[in-house]
């Protein structure tokens, strides 16, 4: 009887062995602490050899757990989604994408299509809404990355961040570029718009293009933290010291634009005093004229300031430690800017309102045309 209990208790050992070496989640959770009784008990019967072999295998599948799981966080930070759990804030930044680029494209459409929409102003709107068309597919684009292309290759995580970061660049600075104009066609309002103006206008564009996509080229020329993801921002594969500047040149843009606008106040204001001494009668058209275009100056500020500057201090003071949920409230009304862009520089216009309601007619005529006539048209 004693012979038979104690078989029994050396094969309750060995299974509990055998499960340690062969379960690999619980391998790093369960430490194998019973076989140093088990080696020590004479009662076990187990042999040196059997016991060594089997916490070798504990060994071996505990480490192979932590490799498995170092690999994991070195390729997606731990921010690569299982398959089947989709991010709801990655749903509507993917959502936000699709409805920019749309968007955008409209406006591009207009731009293109419509001739008298060559001058300088309407240049740097067709930049602004180039550049928000791309970061509406670059949100796209990252959303497939991270669920879509599984496991996502470095090379294709890289080129989706490069793409949004030039493309949000681009919109900073084509913002930044129609307050330049609006000082300049102000300030300068009888030589400004010439000929030299439209060409100064396109270099103006095309160097700012050169050195947004040459930021957008960074992470893929290195400076990134895929292999180093103590170092990643709250914007991965971005780096810290990557945020820290973009954080501090996007604080320093937004002030240059602050003091351009109020240059811009005070000669509106100065040129409609003087309209208003010349010509008493249309001084109440003037104050109208005034009043309206002090609100959209502060509806251009103020949407400007919400959605971008809560995102860029974050930006500088935050790093990954920082919970997501975090990141993507403050990024979600950043991107969510692009989409209001065209409202508040497009079709606010006169000039493309009318090319727009053109467009729409021209569609809509030959929509009529092309149906065909029934018994019912005659």
């Amino acid at each position: 009887m004693e012979e038979q209990f104690r078989q029994q208790q050396q094969q309750q050992q060995r299974l509990l062995v055998l499960f340690n070496a062969s379960s690999r989640p619980l391998a790093s959770l369960w430490p194998p602490t019973h076989l140093s009784d088990a080696a020590g008990s004479p009662a076990a019967g187990l042999s040196p050899a059997t016991v060594t072999a089997a916490a070798a295998a504990t060994a071996a599948a505990a480490a192979a757990t932590a490799a498995g799981e170092e690999a994991g966080g070195g390729a997606g930070g731990g921010e690569v989604a299982a398959a089947g759990a989709v991010s709801p804030w990655d749903v509507a930044l993917c959502a936000a994408g699709t409805a920019m680029a749309g968007e955008n494209a409209l406006v591009l459409a207009v731009l293109f299509y419509a001739p008298g929409l060559r001058a300088p102003p309407f240049l740097l709107i067709g930049s602004l809404a180039l550049a928000d068309l791309l970061a509406g597919l670059g949100l796209v684009a990252n959303f497939g990355v991270r669920y879509l292309l599984q496991p996502p290759s470095e090379a294709a995580t890289l080129s989706a961040a490069g793409l949004l970061l030039a493309a949000f660049s681009a919109s900073v600075c084509s913002l930044l570029a129609i307050t330049i104009d609006r000082y300049l066609s102000l300030s300068n309002a009888l030589t400004y718009h010439s000929e030299r103006a439209l060409t100064f206008t396109a270099a103006s564009l095309l160097l700012l293009w050169l050195a947004c996509l040459g930021a957008g080229l960074l992470p893929l020329l290195g400076w990134n933290c895929l292999r180093r993801p103590s170092a990643c921002s709250v914007l991965r594969p971005v780096t810290r010291d990557h945020a820290a500047v973009l954080a501090v040149a996007f604080l320093l843009l937004f002030a240059l634009m602050l003091q351009l606008y109020g240059q811009i106040c005070r000669i509106a204001c100065r040129h409609a005093q003087q309209i208003a001494v010349q010509h008493q009668f249309i001084a109440s058209a003037q104050a109208t004229s005034t009043r309206r275009g002090l609100s959209t100056l502060s509806l251009i500020l103020g949407t400007f300031a919400l959605c971008w500057i809560p995102f860029a201090v974050y930006s500088l003071v935050a790093d990954a430690s920082y919970p997501a949920v975090y990141t993507y409230s403050l990024a979600l009304p950043a991107a969510c800017h692009s989409l209001l862009n065209p409202v508040v520089y497009a079709f606010r216009n006169p000039e493309i309102q009318k090319s727009l309601w053109l467009a729409c007619c021209v569609c809509a005529r030959a929509g009529l045309s092309s149906r065909t006539r029934t018994s019912s048209d005659v």
